[in-house]
């Protein structure tokens, strides 16, 4: 089975000595895994970046075996945000995060799609509020629609309209931006409450009954963005 496409790199592992076990979310084959031999050499250790753009030959033997990729480098990203820590956490953070959720071999287009637009509002001031929206599409995308609005109820205290959703035991305020698609927000506490119910979604609906434990590189970014 040979084909070629455009991917971006989720992750990679070493693979004996001079190889890469890698995983690519690629436009017309979804996330495929395969080994890149000789991938420690200078030549292509520099530019395989988690994130990178990539156009990839993959070749196997059958549907059921290991392939292999050969690369041609597409378009630099991940290198524009090395002086960044916090925005070069949440690459390695949402790459990782893609590469948890999705399936092997599952083409779907609105994901590959989801990771170009992540780059076009990395750049943007308020990406750390965008960033909310993005989480909340692809979990909507992988069957996982958290409709706030469908959900929350309203109060006013102090002339201000609140949003909370409640049962017996526990009221709990949602931030307003979230309810009212408000991409221009720039209170850093309501955007990092809502980065925190995304992820308390994402724990409790979808990691907690598959027995998957948070990924390492979400923790890290939310305890850097957080400083």
């Amino acid at each position: 089975m040979f084909w070629a496409d455009y991917g971006y790199l989720l992750s990679k592992n070493k693979f004996g000595e001079n190889s890469l076990i890698t995983e690519f979310y690629t436009k017309n084959h979804g996330k495929v895994s395969g080994i890149i031999y000789g991938a420690t050499s200078k030549k292509i250790r520099n530019y395989l970046q988690l994130g990178n753009k990539f156009y990839v030959n993959y070749n196997s033997k059958s549907e059921n075996k290991l392939g292999y990729f050969k690369i041609e480098i597409e378009k630099i990203l991940t290198p524009k945000f090395f002086d960044d820590k916090k925005r070069l956490s949440c690459i390695v953070s949402s790459m990782n995060l893609i590469k948890l959720l999705t399936v092997e071999n599952q083409l779907n287009l609105n994901i590959y799609n989801l990771i170009e637009e992540f780059y076009i509002f990395l750049e943007d001031k308020n990406w750390i509020n965008k960033l909310v929206f993005w989480e909340l599409e692809l979990l909507k995308i992988i069957g996982y629609d958290l409709s706030l609005k469908s959900i929350v109820n309203e109060e006013i205290i102090d002339n201000k309209k609140l949003y909370f959703v409640s049962n017996s035991s526990e009221k709990k305020y949602i931030p307003s931006f979230l309810v009212e698609r408000n991409n221009d927000v720039v209170d850093f506490n309501q955007i990092l409450s809502g980065l925190k119910l995304v992820n308390d979604y994402l724990d409790k609906s979808i990691l907690k009954p598959n027995n998957i434990s948070p990924p390492k590189s979400r923790i890290e970014f939310f305890n850097l963005i957080k400083e």
